[in-house]
């Protein structure tokens, strides 16, 4: 049976002790102070002059920087994490001059993603035990399932959420084997009220996680708004509604990977639209259902565990006229109101808008790989 090698993170909850919660929480502080203070270096060397700033520059900067004396405590923590940071840095700013991202911004305190990330000579793996820089006993970490037999990890992510959990991904290189072939093909066309309709038929329900839980959101976020700026009960408030949105969102996620498994796992090619999220959560009225549906992650579990397991994933042009042709015929209307649910053809037959969709999504996903082409709307 074939295999793919791909790296593959793995992600565990750990429950640090008070040094070392000490410890990473001052060494988050000082990779956002490394990465904002480099981040204004490089915009400012270009809005004034044009000139770029490479990684090499900051990393001298940053050496020294730790011989100032305002910011000499960045000598306590690793300054492996601060490296890192510098190279996200590097690589957020390949991405925008590509045109592939905005403008790196600077990281928050409050808003940003509290992290660290620790390469090879920073950290400690001898059986099963895994210990940081700067820190004498090892992390006590849940391992919720085992790593691959052998693995050594090459990176290791530490970082905090806002609900205050502790978390640490262990990367490591894996070997997946591929699924048994099939002959089984699938169209997807995904909505609010069916997250994903079939082109078999199939509808599956949308959840609606954020919608479930917005009473006891609402109710937590009303709390935190009448509590002083500042306050130690303003503090527990914030946690609380933070533990609604990681409750939202941890479902959320288990949801999508047991339903893109099962697509995978059934179908040798999935076919599906490429929409452009972003601009439809421009509509207040759907921008919330659209959020918490969560298309782009289900598109993005789609594509890398298509490559792994080996199907194939084709993604078809977002202007094609799948709700308005007709599957049977090839006829389009003119007009199709999203309140329309179903609608006859000329041809006399009768389609469920949905199913409709995803079988003309399926009909030109495997047009477009037999003729080697992308898939445009039919124009008159």
């Amino acid at each position: 049976m074939a295999t793919t090698l791909v790296r593959r993170a793995f992600k565990y909850r750990f429950h640090p002790t008070d040094v070392q919660a000490a410890e990473l929480l001052r060494t988050f502080g000082c990779v956002r102070l490394v990465y904002n203070k480099a981040l204004e270096v490089r915009a400012t060397a270009w809005s004034r002059d044009q000139r770029r700033i490479s990684y090499n520059d900051t990393s001298a900067m940053l050496t020294a920087w730790k011989s100032t004396s305002d910011l000499t405590f960045l000598n306590e923590v690793s300054s492996v994490p601060l490296q890192q940071a510098l190279r996200h840095l590097q690589a957020a700013f390949g991405h925008f001059f590509d045109r592939r991202a905005k403008h790196p911004r600077f990281k928050s305190r409050k808003k940003s993603r509290a992290s660290a990330e620790y390469t090879r000579s920073a950290f400690r793996w001898r059986e099963d035990t895994l210990t940081l820089a700067k820190m004498t006993e090892p992390l006590s970490i849940v391992w919720s399932r085992p790593l691959p037999e052998g693995s050594q990890p090459s990176t290791v992510t530490v970082s905090m959420d806002r609900a205050g959990r502790w978390f640490v991904s262990i990367l490591v290189e894996d070997t997946v084997d591929h699924h048994a072939p099939t002959t089984a093909v699938v169209g997807i066309d995904v909505g609010v009220t069916a997250l994903v309709t079939l082109s078999t038929g199939e509808k599956i329900s949308n959840p609606q996680h954020e919608n479930r839980d917005r009473l006891r959101l609402t109710r937590a976020q009303r709390a935190l708004s009448r509590k002083q700026t500042g306050s130690a009960n303003r503090e527990k408030a914030r946690l609380k509604v933070a533990r609604v949105h990681a409750r939202i969102c941890d479902r959320r996620q288990d949801f999508l990977h047991k339903l893109t498994t099962r697509l995978v796992r059934e179908n040798q090619t999935i076919v599906f639209e490429d929409l452009h999220v972003s601009g439809m959560r421009r509509n207040r009225r759907l921008a919330r259902a659209i959020s918490d549906a969560s298309w782009s992650r289900l598109r993005q579990m789609l594509e890398y565990k298509a490559a792994w397991y080996g199907r194939q994933a084709i993604a078809v042009d977002r202007w094609l006229p799948s709700s308005k042709m007709c599957s049977n015929c090839g006829a389009t209307t003119d007009a199709l109101p999203l309140r329309v649910r179903e609608w006859t053809c000329q041809c006399g037959v009768t389609h469920d808008r949905d199913v409709n969709a995803a079988k003309n999504i399926l009909a030109a996903g495997l047009a477009a790989t037999a003729c080697g082409d992308g898939v445009r709307p039919t124009r008159r």
